[in-house]
Order: C-alpha cells, then structure tokens, then sequence
C-alpha cells in the first residue's frame, strides 16, 4: 500500500515552464548565446545551478554559472510578478486534496530553488497540504541523480516501497528510478520531447490516478 506521494512541482503541480523558458532564453539573449530547442528541453528537470555549469562549459563563457543562474532567477522574479497566467495543472489539485484527507503523507521534491518553491506554494495556498519541501538546489547533485528522492523519501518517514513519485520529465523519472521507488509519468503538454519509457505507469490525467486507482498499482 502507498503511504506517501513524493510530488514533482514545475509541469506536474504548477504550470511554471512556460515562464522557466522565457527565463532562460531571456538569460541566453544576455549572455549572448544561442540555445537550440533541443539542447534546452535535455534540461528538463534539472537544478538551475547544473544546467548554468553546462551552458558555461559548453560555451566557453567568461561569466561563472553562479551569475547565469542569478540572471535567469532575476528574469523568472519578474515573470512570476507580472504574468497573472500562471495556473495549478489541471486535476492536480483535487488528487492533493484527496491524498491528504485519506491519510497519505505529500512531500515536495522539485529542482526549482526554495524561494520559487516558497513562490508557489504561497500564491496556490498548497502549504497545508505537505509536509516537507525539498529543493534540489540545495544538494549536490540534482536529477536525474537519486538523491532528492532518496531524500524525499525519508522525510516522508516510510520506506520506498511505501512511496510513489510523480514526475514529468526523464530526468526526474530516471532519479526516481535510480532511487528504487515507483514512479508515475505525467505526460504533460508543458513538457515536450521527455522520455516516460522508463516510467512505473504513464498518465495524462490527474483523473486517472485517484487514490483508489492509486492504491491498486503495483511495482514492476
């Protein structure tokens, strides 16, 4: 029996990669470099921080990651600020209710920093809701790097067979996989070109993982 849900926040809770992407690209333009749609969807899913170290290292940039990654944040505070279409994904919020008042333990386990996380979770009210929030930002390795999970998972205070992640992209699904818990890939419209093949179940609808359906899947 699932215990406890270890959500993903950016395309899975929230619907922050359109503003993510207008962040970076804003970043890209002042650093004067050109990123291809490709190379910037690979990303998906990982710490701000890495990917500003792969940008510098594949560019040769003179500036450290540390100013790329203050750069894209300061874009992102003003996008968040000033565009009133930020949404909950649809669903998403009924299965959190649900979760919750059937017992299950939520914990957050997002690569987004701890103050957008705080953003989020403010503007939504989700707060009531988790009983942890962990950043990726904050450890050393992000996605597709287990540790966020691991980690997650021992917040929630059960075992990882206890638990279930939910994640849209495959970086997130394959830290989930190299953590040894049961991972459910949300296949959003918001996050395109990700690889779900290596998934536990394949959704496209909060709908289809109720907490009963929940609680009737089995690990592999």
């Amino acid at each position: 029996m699932f215990k406890a849900v270890l959500f993903d926040m950016d395309g899975v809770i929230v619907d922050t990669e359109p503003l993510h992407c207008k962040a970076y690209f804003k970043m890209f333009e002042a650093v004067n470099i050109s990123v291809s749609t490709d190379l910037y969807e690979s990303f998906t899913g990982q710490s701000t921080l890495d990917i500003c170290k792969q940008l510098c290292q594949r560019y040769q940039l003179a500036e450290p990651p540390a100013t790329l990654v203050q750069l894209k944040r300061k874009f992102f505070k003003e996008l968040f600020a000033s565009d009133d279409s930020l949404t909950l994904i649809e669903g998403v919020l009924k299965r959190i209710k649900e979760y919750h008042q059937q017992g299950m333990t939520l914990v957050l386990a997002s690569s987004a920093s701890m103050s957008t996380i705080n953003k989020v979770f403010k503007r939504f009210e989700l707060d009531p809701y988790f009983v942890a929030k962990l950043s990726g930002a904050d450890l050393k390795a992000s996605k597709p790097h287990p540790a966020i999970f691991i980690k997650a998972a021992k917040a929630s205070g059960f075992t990882k067979e206890e638990c279930v992640v939910i994640e849209d992209s495959t970086n997130g699904i394959a830290a989930a996989n190299a953590a040894g818990i049961f991972c459910i890939g949300f296949k959003s419209p918001h996050s395109k070109n990700q690889d779900y093949t290596k998934a536990s179940k394949i959704i496209t609808d909060f709908s289809e993982i109720s907490y009963h359906q929940l609680q009737r899947l089995k690990h592999p």
